[in-house]
């Protein structure tokens, strides 16, 4: 299942700061992480929970046991101080793929947030989300070497407030090659489902791999964001809503 489209809010338009985030996610992965190539860049500036926990840079290769052997994880230097690789892993993608998803899911779903509660309080809003997602994913691996980065939970920060804010929008979305229309309560409600049933099961795993999905992030940010929307809506955002108000 895959959003298309959803009801705007009348007389809105386009979400400028949407605009501008998903403008520099494109631009950092295609100009300063080559695109996937400058691993250089993408090692040193993706979050690594090892560097946040103990606030030292690891620039040598650390070596960790998995199923099959050991496994070394390369590291490159990163920003100064390290913890400013909680703001740089969130505007960061492992590749074209992880990055037309995410920024798919921005399109669709930011413009409306960022209209309900005003474009100063979503900038801070977003760059919360991103930093409370990678904060949630360190939380239950504090020790591991291996980076993580992606806008996913940032974004997942969006869906929790869109959520809250527009619950009865019709958002269209893809299931197989048919376009459909469904309440955004079920299709946001069904990928939020999704990914607390596999954070769940991330309690239980070990550096048993070198990578994979960071479900942990997702549900911090989706946490923060039905937070924001609730205050948000308790604040009167829901007022300019779409037709379901």
């Amino acid at each position: 299942m895959f959003p298309t489209g959803d009801d705007q809010i009348p007389g809105k338009g386009l979400g400028f700061v949407t605009i501008v985030f998903i403008a520099l996610n494109v631009l950092v992965f295609v100009f300063l992480q080559g695109a996937g190539a400058n691993e250089t860049f993408t090692y040193g500036y993706a979050a690594v929970p090892l560097e946040i926990t103990t606030g030292d840079d690891l620039t040598t290769a650390q070596v960790i046991e998995t199923s099959e052997g050991e496994v070394q994880v390369p590291q490159e230097p990163g920003p100064n101080p390290i913890y400013l690789t909680l703001l740089t892993s969130m505007f960061m993608h492992a590749g074209w793929l992880h990055l037309i998803g995410n920024m798919v899911f921005l399109w669709v779903f930011g413009d409306n947030v960022e209209h309900a509660i005003s474009r100063g309080l979503y900038v801070l809003f977003y760059l919360l989300a991103g930093v409370v997602a990678a904060l949630a994913q360190i939380l239950i691996n504090p020790d591991s070497p291996i980076p993580s980065l992606g806008a996913s939970g940032a974004v997942s920060g969006v869906l929790g407030a869109y959520l809250v804010l527009f619950p009865r929008n019709r958002v269209r979305v893809m299931i197989g090659l048919r376009q459909t229309l469904l309440p955004a309560l079920a299709v946001i409600g069904m990928w939020a489902v999704f990914q607390f049933i596999n954070g769940i099961g991330a309690f239980a795993v070990s550096e048993e791999t070198t990578g994979g999905v960071a479900y942990m992030a997702h549900i911090g940010g989706f946490v923060i964001g039905l937070i924001a929307g609730a205050l948000a809506r308790s604040a009167g955002a829901h007022e300019v809503g779409s037709r379901a108000y």
